[in-house]
């Protein structure tokens, strides 16, 4: 019996009709060709297609295609922001960067930071609140005349807690500072509005919103102040930003999944509130039990400590659980979740942590398994 899945915080799965498009672009009787090949038609056939999908992820976020860049994941998307910005602004003399970011990024924002440390780059990591946000003011405090890139994630990815990047945009663009935003876990579920919103670059992960993995995009801003240099180098591909075959499939992919996101965001959402509705309630009763995060959260991640368990002990109790002690990148060592340590949580209670995160395809028996599954661990656990 497989167990029930509650980490689409980790990935989700690929929706049926993303994996049934996906298909069409792999085999000789489909659209197989290189998207680059203008030479024939099964060549721009493909670049039809791969436009088309960058055409549906931008319509999703309120952007330009032409702001879209492909990559093959958020991780990419957020070291070619990060190293991008930095070398454009200060070539490589990094000496002259400072950068203002928050400490509970996702590591592939804080391990590009502390790699730019090595070469001579100053950075600011700013502490989150206890509620789990990062404060826009102490952000603007941190902002330094060298300063040439704020970086801050939407939704953080172990908690859920959102960030009032709105504010914090404003900030950077009136200094003219470029902001970058990690939406890993906020694209395709939350809306977000780049018309309206003031991001100069944005990474996007295809697998966290029921797309393929391998791949994910980089929405670039079309400003004067916006330039970031390739990291990636080879055939000029993506208007010189991102050289590489593009994976048709995977692309076609993410396009789909965004065209479905689109359609289906405000179901999904009202679902996932329904469900964490009924997780917090199931375990209103149970002493011991602490929320990690109190400020305004995506509902689809929480992240809870239970007093008087070892976490690994008990994250081994629950074999009929898919579920997390933090992030994925981070789940094969027992030292207390560096996020959670970030907050403040104490030692003891960060060790006993859980990340139950839930997506479009849990189920209310899925809830309520896993809420039995739970208590009678920890109950027997604290005897």
């Amino acid at each position: 019996m497989k167990p029930i899945y509650l980490d689409y915080a980790a990935t989700t799965p690929a929706a049926p009709e993303v994996a049934a498009e996906m298909a069409r672009y792999l085999t000789l009787d489909g659209v197989f060709a290189n998207p680059a090949s203008r030479s024939h038609g099964p060549g721009w056939q493909a670049e039809s297609a791969v436009e088309d999908a960058r055409r549906d992820l931008a319509e999703l976020i309120g952007a330009d295609p032409r702001e879209i860049v492909w990559t093959s994941g958020a991780t990419e998307a957020d070291n070619l922001a990060i190293k991008g910005s930095v070398e454009a602004a200060v070539g490589l003399d990094y000496s002259r960067a400072h950068i203002v970011t928050s400490a509970y990024e996702h590591k592939a924002v804080l391990d590009c930071c502390k790699h730019l440390e090595t070469f001579g780059a100053r950075v600011t990591y700013v502490a989150p609140e206890p509620d789990g946000r990062v404060s826009p003011a102490k952000i603007s405090a941190a902002i330094t005349p060298e300063t040439v890139l704020i970086s801050v994630m939407h939704v953080n990815n172990e908690l859920g807690t959102i960030n009032d990047i709105g504010t914090i945009g404003a900030e950077a663009r009136a200094k003219q500072i470029s902001f970058h935003v990690d939406a890993a876990q906020s694209v395709g579920k939350l809306a977000v509005d780049l018309k309206r919103l003031p991001v100069d670059l944005l990474s996007i992960s295809g697998h966290k919103f029921y797309g393929p993995k391998g791949i994910g995009a980089l929405y670039v801003r079309r400003s004067p102040y916006v330039k970031i240099a390739a990291q990636i180098h080879g055939g000029g591909h993506e208007r010189g930003m991102r050289s590489g075959t593009l994976p048709t499939h995977q692309i076609v992919g993410i396009g789909c999944a965004a065209r479905l996101a689109k359609q289906q965001m405000a179901a999904d959402y009202a679902h996932l509130e329904r469900l964490q509705a009924a997780l917090m309630e199931g375990l209103a009763d149970l002493d011991g039990c602490f929320l990690n995060g109190s400020g305004p959260r995506f509902p689809g991640i929480t992240n809870l400590s239970f007093a008087g368990v070892d976490g690994e002990t008990l994250l081994n109790s629950l074999a009929t659980l898919a579920l997390s002690s933090g992030s994925a990148c981070n789940s094969a060592t027992v030292e207390p979740s560096y996020v959670l340590k970030a907050l403040g949580v104490p030692r003891a209670l960060a060790q006993s942590a859980l990340r139950v995160s839930i997506g479009r395809y849990t189920t209310q028996s899925d809830i309520e398994g896993a809420l039995q599954a739970i208590r009678s661990s920890v109950m027997r656990l604290r005897k």
